[in-house]
């Protein structure tokens, strides 16, 4: 009896000592994506914030231990996640979460709003105005003070949701060859593509666009996210559209649209630069689905909007047929899609 007491102690400080919550092969944690973005926060990790505890964020953990001389065995401890500064800190749920907070909890949180269907934007650990944004809207659903403050009734209601719930979650998700295209963001030519890279994943296309050149959105949508994102984006615009499409705009020298704001394709969203981590004037352009980056060249128009199609564009109702492209697409043999 005594040596089977023993055996449980110590099970229950091992477990306690953990970051990560136990996660099968295919399970998703907010704990997980917390500390994704905390890894790629130090260009230890360059898969997707996914929230999966797969063989790509062990590699980062083991990398992020080998450069603390820590114990190299790809699980995220306590002293691993004390090794993460305040990216590792604090656990979700020890404090009330507010606008203007940045941290592990943040992610985390972003992670569990985005599962739900609540739309927070970029999950990067700092507490902005989509992030503020998607917790009201989470509240309203659930019945709760829509104030934008994330404490223990919000938290539960959270946590008792099923990933998946909403509107836009019970959509059912389009096919790779599904019926959503977009314009280009602007008419370069495109440099680096979707894929593999310096050894890690390019999760978009790079378009060479010199410094300053203005940025059209690639669609009809809403901008969920605009500012500074510290994940190395830089200047970062986040366009939300149909059937769980997002696109970003990356590495902008200057943002010029705002969180809430209604965009047609060829909407200016910002200006070309070279912020965060970038190596020259580009613009870094992504389409994730669901909040998985696909590669966006199968589903890109031949060229951006017109100012003359902005112009006319509805500002309600269903989205945009481009006339020539369904024509293009037609004699290629292909179905003509809609512009989201």
């Amino acid at each position: 009896m005594r040596l089977r007491g023993i055996c449980a102690l110590v099970m229950a400080v091992a477990a306690s000592s953990l970051v990560l919550e136990p996660v099968g092969a295919h399970a998703r944690s907010g704990n997980v994506a917390a500390l994704q973005v905390a890894l790629k926060a130090l260009n230890l990790y360059g898969g997707h914030i996914d929230g999966v505890r797969g063989p790509g964020t062990a590699r980062a953990i083991r990398r992020l231990q080998r450069r603390r001389h820590l114990a190299v065995d790809g699980v995220a401890g306590r002293r691993t996640r004390r090794a993460l500064g305040r990216r590792g800190r604090p656990r979700l749920g020890t404090r009330v979460l507010r606008r203007g907070k940045r941290g592990w909890d943040v992610a985390a949180l972003q992670f569990m709003l985005r599962r739900r269907g609540a739309r927070p934007g970029s999950i990067d650990g700092g507490f902005g105005g989509a992030t503020s944004t998607a917790v009201r809207r989470f509240q309203r659903r659930a019945a709760l003070t829509a104030d934008g403050v994330v404490g223990p009734s919000t938290l539960r209601a959270l946590r008792r949701s099923r990933p998946g719930r909403g509107r836009k979650a019970r959509r059912r998700t389009p096919s790779a060859g599904g019926p959503v295209v977009f314009f280009r963001p602007l008419n370069y030519r495109i440099g680096d593509g979707f894929g593999m890279r310096w050894g890690r994943p390019h999760q978009g296309l790079d378009f060479t666009a010199g410094m300053g050149a203005r940025v059209g959105a690639a669609g009809r949508g809403v901008v969920s996210y605009a500012g500074w994102n510290a994940g190395g984006y830089g200047n970062l615009v986040i366009v939300d559209h149909r059937l769980g499409f997002q696109t970003y705009y990356a590495h902008l020298s200057r943002v010029t649209s705002y969180v809430g704001e209604s965009v047609n394709g060829g909407t200016r969203v910002g200006l070309v630069g070279s912020t965060g981590h970038s190596t020259g004037p580009h613009l870094h352009f992504e389409v994730r689905l669901n909040g998985i980056p696909i590669d966006p060249l199968p589903r890109l128009l031949g060229g951006a909007a017109s100012a003359s199609a902005t112009r006319s564009a509805p500002a309600h109702g269903g989205c945009e047929k481009a006339g020539l492209e369904r024509q293009r697409l037609r004699t290629n043999g292909r179905e003509p899609a809609a512009v989201c």
